[in-house]
């Protein structure tokens, strides 16, 4: 059985990881054909050395994204699909609107599925990373079970990698804090709540618990691993921010943190407006970028493993290898991965 699965599991189970460190840059780059697709359709600005620009799905027709979506596929047995999703490229939206949902039925017929593909997991439209399919309700259902009793046992079952402007205090804990949206702010919607009523808590506030460790780290930057125990929109960066260490492209709640005489500091939600994220001059220089090129820099938060329950069509274990530019910046800032994912 799985014969005709090793072509596309190669990546994932055995050999070099790839994207997990600076060695395995060039592999990365030849296993992600969707990104290589994307740069040819990418108009680069500037000098940008090859940062791409963050995808944007209204430039692309639904029969370029599907092409996009099929070359993505890292793993299919049975049932089961996992794909790597670009940055940029929203899982569900409004009706009409393009995204990987819409061309789900065009991956699925590519793939010889008669059912229709369901999401089981997936990271936001700003992030990259592993998406989880299935065409069977009855294994969707296993691996919801499956994730629901791992987070009632406090056991996370995906990590996510990071780039922080920025290092913690500590170099791994459990960060705790209560989120809400806010509606009143349109552009940076989820704030923190201090001190959470049962009343507030039935309203929509919502306690979320991620743990984090620093992978590596240099004066001014980290690469983070972040296994989130709840599930919360912009969760991990809004977390990330109250540790005063931002995520690299993050263009929306990196503008909470203030900085002077290179300290940093939390400012008030109400003074706080979204805005390009800052970066100083010597982050620019190792980055090769000039001010005005910091707002084409794509969020560096990546979906990289997600573990899974037993079952006969899968590894307990897939793994998305890091976009290009992800590895890029690893390289670039001197930072470095293990060598192969962890079972945490």
């Amino acid at each position: 059985m799985w014969g005709r699965v090793l072509c596309r599991c190669r990546l994932l189970c055995g050999g070099t990881w790839p994207g997990t460190g600076v060695r395995a840059q060039s592999e990365t780059q030849k296993s992600e054909t969707w990104y290589q697709m994307y740069l040819k359709g990418t108009k680069k600005k500037g000098n940008l050395n090859d940062f791409p620009e963050m995808l944007k799905p209204e430039t692309l027709s639904q029969e370029e994204l599907a092409e996009m979506m099929k070359t993505a596929v890292l793993y299919h047995n049975g049932p089961l699909v996992a794909l790597n999703k670009p940055q940029g490229l929203a899982v569900t939206g409004k009706p009409g609107e393009l995204t990987l949902l819409s061309v789900l039925p065009e991956v699925g017929q590519h793939l010889g599925f008669r059912q229709e593909l369901q999401i089981v997991r997936a990271p936001g439209k700003e992030s990259s990373g592993l998406v989880l399919l299935s065409s069977s309700p009855q294994l969707t259902k296993t691996f919801q079970n499956f994730f629901i009793h791992s987070r009632r046992a406090q056991k996370p079952t995906v990590t996510y990698w990071a780039v922080t402007i920025g290092v913690p205090a500590t170099p791994k804990g459990l960060i705790q804090v209560a989120l809400k949206l806010d509606h009143d702010r349109e552009m940076d919607p989820v704030v923190p709540v201090k001190a959470p009523s049962r009343q507030t808590l039935r309203e929509g506030v919502k306690k979320t618990l991620t743990h984090f460790s620093v992978e590596d780290s240099t004066f001014d930057c980290a690469l983070i691993k972040l296994q989130p125990l709840t599930a919360f929109p912009s969760q991990l960066l809004v977390q990330m921010v109250l540790q005063l260490c931002p995520v690299l492209g993050d263009h929306v709640y990196s503008g909470r943190v203030g900085s002077v005489l290179g300290e940093s500091f939390l400012l008030p939600l109400e003074t706080a407006i979204p805005q390009t994220q800052v970066l100083n001059e010597l982050l620019l220089h190792r980055l090769q970028i000039t001010p005005n090129e910091v707002a084409l820099l794509p969020l560096h938060l990546h979906l990289h493993q997600i573990l899974l329950p037993q079952t006969s069509v899968a590894p307990t274990v897939l793994i998305a290898p890091l976009p290009p530019f992800f590895s890029q910046t690893l390289w670039k800032l001197g930072l470095q991965m293990s060598e192969k994912p962890r079972n945490n």
